[in-house]
Order: structure tokens, then C-alpha cells, then sequence
């Protein structure tokens, strides 16, 4: 149908995700982290990246692990009670990846500016601290005095992604969607960004919230394309559809932490091994018993 947006997750990251391209994730820690969209990119191999977000998590070590990552631009890069990124971190110690040091504030109001379409933007953040001075020392960064204010302030360049990519709750066939819960920075970010692929619990008709627009989270205007993916976010969680799973997860880090051959490893046998992520959550879950557990999980939290 015109307008129609829904594709597959191979057919939108090939359009849309390119070698070299700087990639904007969305997710917070173990909450809606894209995992879908990043298995599809591993298993296209597309290199190159330089990935930009507030806490880049679980996603940013998959791409990390798969040595698909030159630079990160980000507010940090761990799983909070999980530990950091090892994989990440190991290739950054290495000198394989660049990285530039922002507070999660930062990182927000840069996309902020894209979104505006403003070059920079001024902020409080930072001052006093040695990651302004070291991003003053690059030129990422400009202390400067408000002509309106005796204080100083920071201005942040406007950062734009080629591509952003997240995972939401719902949306409509031509793109509008509905993340329930917290957004962190990701609609500025969307807005910010050349074009954007969302993958969603659930695809209804086009016109379902015609009568109620509030509920839209982002515009059409600003989705290159829908891809429906039913737990694209596994082993995090997706508020009010499913928990994370902590097994999976502090699996996956206990093999993170004792080296590279564990994350390869499981990137061979559950990314490059198979066709597309409805076949991996099959593998790791025969039959759905363990999501049917994850949706119970969450269903206790919202209602005890």
C-alpha cells in the first residue's frame, strides 16, 4: 500500500545502515536495547562504525565483538549491575576503537541540536570536570561567556546520525510509533538522524491512532522504516510486554570477561548461524516457554 513502511529487518538495515556510517542506538542499559537490528547488522558484516548514544550497552558490545566498530561517541558504556563492556573495552585499550568521553547530558543535548537543526548547543554540563578539558584540548568542545549571564557555559557541537536504529512498542503501517515508558534520548535523536529504522512488538493499521494522536511518541515524518519483531529487544526488556532475562545476560558478560573466544563464539552460533532473529529466540527458547515467563514477569510488576 502507498506509504507503507513495514519491511524486513535484513531488507531495512541493507538499505539503510552502510559501512563507515556513524550509527545512533537507542535503548537504556537492559531496557528496549535494539537487539534485532544489531543481530542483522553483525550477520551483514557492516563495518566501520561509529556508533553514538547516551549508555551504549548490550548492542554496542555485540558490535564490538564482532570487530564492527572504529569509534564510539557516548555517555558510557555498560550493563550497571552487570559490569562494563569487555569486549568494548578490550578494543579500546587496544587502540582498535576511538573513543570520545561525554556525560549522558551531553550526549542528549547534542541531539538535541541535530534535531533543532542548530549547529551547537549551550549546556552547564561538564564544567569543571577533566572530560571538558580534554574535549576542549580536541576541539569537541567550547567553553564560552553568555552575553546574557556573568557565567560560563559549554557548547556542544549538533551531532546528526546517518542512521538511527530502535526498538519500540508499536507503531502503524506507515511508521508513526508508540514507545511505552521511558525515552530517554531517543526521539531528539530520531529527529536528529538522516533516517531512521524501528523495529516494534507489534504492527497495527495504518490510521489506528488517527483518534488519538497524543498517544504517537514519533512522527512518520522522522521512521525510514518498520520492521515487526515480537521480543526484538531479548535478553532485555521491553515495559509492559517482557522482562529481561538476567540468565542470558550474565551469561553472556561472565564470557565477555574471560575473554574474546566466548563472545565469538556465541555470535557463530547464534547471529551468523542462523537466517534472522525469529530463528535465534526458536534455538534459545523451543516452543517460548522462557518469554511466556518473561511476559509473566512483567505482567507481576505492573500489576502485583
Amino acid at each position: 500500500m502507498p506509504g507503507d513502511k513495514v519491511v524486513s529487518a535484513a531488507e531495512a538495515i541493507r538499505r539503510f545502515v552502510t559501512p563507515g556510517c556513524v550509527l545512533g542506538l537507542g535503548g537504556q542499559n537492559i531496557n528496549r536495547c535494539p537487539m534485532a537490528l544489531v543481530h542483522e547488522i553483525v550477520r551483514q558484516g557492516i563495518g566501520q562504525l561509529t556508533v553514538v548514544g547516551c549508555n551504549l550497552s548490550l548492542p554496542l558490545e555485540l558490535l564490538a565483538a564482532a570487530d564492527l566498530v572504529a569509534r564510539t561517541e557516548q555517555g558510557s558504556g555498560n550493563l550497571e549491575k552487570y559490569g562494563v563492556l569487555f569486549c568494548w573495552r578490550r578494543r579500546v585499550e587496544a587502540g582498535a576503537i576511538a573513543v570520545r568521553d561525554y556525560s549522558h547530558l551531553a550526549m542528549a543535548t547534542r541531539f538535541l541540536a541535530g534535531a533543532m537543526g542548530v549547529p551547537f548547543m549551550p549546556t552547564r554540563s561538564l564544567l569543571g570536570s577533566d572530560m571538558l578539558a580534554d574535549l576542549t584540548a580536541r576541539g569537541d568542545a567550547q567553553i564560552f561567556t553568555a552575553p546574557w549571564d556573568s557565567g560560563p557555559v559549554v557548547l556542544l557541537p549538533a551531532l546528526r546520525p546517518d542512521v538511527s536504529i530502535i526498538q519500540a512498542s508499536r507503531a502503524d503501517t506507515r511508521g508513526n510509533v508508540v514507545i511505552d515508558g521511558v525515552t530517554s534520548h531517543e526521539v531528539d535523536m530520531v529527529r536528529a538522524s538522516l533516517a531512521t529504522v524501528v523495529s516494534v512488538e507489534e504492527v497495527v493499521p495504518a490510521g489506528t491512532f488517527d483518534d488519538d494522536p497524543e498517544r504517537v511518541t514519533l512522527s512518520s515524518a522522522y521512521v525510514s522504516a518498520v520492521v515487526q519483531q515480537p521480543f526484538g529487544a531479548f535478553p532485555t526488556s521491553v515495559y509492559r510486554r517482557y522482562d529481561y532475562c538476567d540468565e542470558d545476560i550474565a551469561s553472556f558478560q561472565a564470557a565477555a570477561r574471560a575473554g574474546d573466544e566466548g563472545p565469538a563464539n556465541w555470535l557463530a552460533a547464534n547471529v551468523r548461524a542462523v537466517g534472522c532473529f525469529d530463528e535465534y529466540l526458536e534455538r534459545r527458547d523451543p516452543g517460548g516457554p522462557l518469554r511466556r515467563s518473561l511476559q509473566e514477569q512483567m505482567r507481576s510488576l505492573l500489576c502485583p
